[in-house]
Formats: structure tokens, C-alpha cells, sequence
């Protein structure tokens, strides 16, 4: 499968941090030098919100695909206004990306048709990405890690980009390395462990 035209972006400012993410978590985030260009007025509070912005980090590729490149705060917050993400009073708790208010945000604010899709199988996946040239799906985030059993389904979306009758193209804002982050290729097979059959499908 050939890579795609998308251009990749990673939902922490220095993609190559996932890992010290995954053992560390926020506290990790904290150490990011290139914190400043995803628009968070903090580094605090580009940590508190960089775990939360796999969906925004999706929206980012979609709209640099176009031709326009967004700071990933700028889109999360525009996503909060619509209630996509509900923040805490205290700014500790984000709740999302919750589908519906995303899709409305997506029309409203840059012209993008998406639509929520739910009880999708990995073998339709190929049919939606004939109508639709994107779709944010939703897995589990070990995906990173395809020779493991993920404990669960869902959680964390990637935006896929292609599929054929034996294979899925995705970009995975959280992938470890680049074989792991930008036009991974996976079997059918191997996606559906970790795809919760459902997503966003996203219009041009």
C-alpha cells in the first residue's frame, strides 16, 4: 500500500516522547521543549491536555492535508466550545472527544462533512474509505504494539487514510516510532483486535 499525502502530526509537540509518556505520564509532557507550539498558554497546561488530544491531532492532519496547519490547543479549544470536550471547573477533569459536537464543529468551523459511525466492521472499512477520504477510528491505544493482546477495545482514534479487502493505512498520533506513528499498514485482522467499531468519518 503506498503512503499517503497526509501530512503526520503526533499529539505531543516532539513525537518522539511516547514512551516516556506511557511510563511517566503527564510529569513527562512537562519536559516537552517544543510545548509552546501547540498553543497552550502553559507548559501545565499543554501536559494536562496533550494526553486528551489524540481526536484534535487527527483534525490537525485533515486540515494540513488541505493546507492549513492549526496548533492542536487552538483546535481543542474550539472542540471545548461546542462541547466536544467537558472540562472540570477545576481544569483537572476532561471528558472526550465526545462524536456529535465534534461533527458539528467540523461543519461549522471549516466546512468538513463528517458523520458519526457506529457498529462499523473492520471488513466495511474499505466500502467507508471509498466515500470518505478519512476516518478517525476508534482503538486501543497498545496498538502501537501489534504483536500484543490490548486489554480492550477503543479509546484512543487514529485517522485512517486508506483501506483495501486485506489491508488498513493509518496515522496514530501516539505511534513510538516512525514505522508505529505515520502510514502504519496493518492486516484486517490485526486492526480489528484493537477497533472498537466505531469513528468519525470525515469529508474533504
Amino acid at each position: 500500500m503506498p503512503v499517503s499525502a497526509v501530512p503526520y502530526f503526533s499529539q505531543w509537540e516532539t513525537p518522539e516522547m511516547t514512551l516516556d509518556v506511557v511510563a511517566e505520564g503527564e510529569a513527562a509532557l512537562l519536559r516537552d521543549p517544543l510545548w509552546a507550539q501547540s498553543g497552550a498558554d502553559t507548559v501545565e497546561e499543554y501536559a494536562r491536555w496533550a494526553g486528551n488530544v489524540c481526536g484534535m491531532a487527527c483534525l490537525k492532519m485533515i486540515l494540513a492535508a488541505r493546507g492549513a496547519v492549526h496548533p492542536i490547543l487552538e483546535l481543542a479549544r474550539a472542540a471545548t466550545e461546542y462541547g466536544g470536550y467537558v472540562v472540570s471547573t477545576d481544569g483537572a477533569s476532561i471528558k472526550g472527544l465526545i462524536y456529535v459536537p465534534f461533527v458539528r464543529m467540523v461543519g461549522e468551523r471549516f466546512g468538513l462533512k463528517a458523520e458519526v459511525v457506529t457498529g462499523i466492521g473492520t471488513a466495511q472499512l474499505p466500502a467507508l474509505l471509498a466515500r470518505f477520504p478519512f476516518f478517525m477510528a476508534s482503538v486501543h491505544h497498545s496498538i502501537r504494539w501489534t504483536d500484543r493482546e490490548p486489554p480492550s477495545k477503543g479509546g484512543h482514534l487514529v485517522l485512517v487514510t486508506a483501506a483495501t479487502p486485506d489491508a488498513i493505512r493509518f496515522h496514530n498520533p501516539s505511534g513510538h516510532q516512525p514505522e508505529t506513528q505515520a502510514d502504519v499498514v496493518l492486516p484486517l485482522a490485526d486492526f480489528d483486535r484493537f477497533f472498537a467499531n466505531r469513528g468519525i468519518a470525515v469529508g474533504a
